[in-house]
């Protein structure tokens, strides 16, 4: 009989900014498919009520630990707080990150460090905790949560791209370092994604989302079909894949001849 690779029956996860967008997605689809999920952000209520809807929707055992992911005391008595509920962490979603977009000229040294804080000390801080759990129990998956930006960068967000950048080293370095216990670490690098939050942003700022032509299928993506990867990282089908970042982005933008 071949394994049923979508079944997370068993297994505890934590996913870090887990109230809204990619991060409630993916936390949904854990649920659904068996697993208990610990569900992490700043703001309570938005968190207790995403984490009612899983529970919902799924039947599945869901806990909102509100968190602020930059602190080290925060982030150890939430991954004491997942270990005193279930016993185990299996899977760690850094997903928790964001940034506002500003010319270099006038970016200041605090925002800077406050982009590196959110998008990469608080993966380091996640990552750091559960490590010893995932580590005596020889087993472990590790998402982290990137972005275009830091493949390719984007102008008006040196900051954040060099934080995201910065986030998909970390998790090479992860991987080389912790595959030896039975731990991947992988990385997802998301496109234009319209998160509620994103559209509302997009809205306000005015942009003319009916022409999208520098992405080849034409459209944003949606937060399921980012948390579709990071299932799938997640998931014993990719059992030999670590240290690697995939872009879901919707293709890849490049000139040439104009499309006909």
């Amino acid at each position: 009989m071949n394994p049923d690779y979508s079944d997370f029956t068993g297994r505890v996860a934590i996913v870090t900014g887990g109230g809204t967008g990619i991060g409630l997605a993916t936390a949904r689809q854990f649920a659904r498919r068996g697993a208990a999920v610990v569900i992490a952000s700043r703001t309570a209520d938005e968190l207790e009520r995403a984490a009612a809807r899983v529970r919902e929707e799924s039947g599945a055992r869901c806990l909102a630990v509100p968190t602020d992911v930059k602190n080290e005391e925060q982030v150890t008595r939430l991954v004491q707080r997942t270990l005193d509920e279930f016993g185990r962490i299996d899977i760690l979603v850094n997903n928790a990150g964001g940034s506002r977009l500003g010319p270099l000229a006038g970016l200041s040294s605090r925002a800077w460090d406050a982009s590196f804080d959110l998008n990469v000390r608080a993966a380091y801080l996640c990552t750091h905790a559960v490590g010893p759990h995932m580590i005596a129990q020889r087993s472990g998956a590790i998402v982290n949560i990137s972005s275009n930006a830091g493949t390719s960068g984007v102008k008006g967000g040196a900051h954040y791209s060099a934080a995201k950048a910065a986030l998909q080293m970390f998790t090479t370095v992860t991987a080389a370092e912790w595959g030896r216990h039975g731990i991947r670490a992988n990385c997802v690098a998301a496109g234009m994604i319209a998160s509620e939050r994103a559209a509302a942003a997009w809205e306000v700022a005015k942009l003319d989302m009916s022409n999208l032509a520098m992405i080849p299928l034409r459209r944003p993506g949606t937060p399921d079909e980012v948390a579709n990867m990071i299932v799938f990282f997640a998931s014993d089908a990719a059992s030999y894949i670590t240290g690697q970042t995939v872009a879901v982005n919707g293709g890849p933008s490049m000139s040439g001849i104009p499309d006909e």
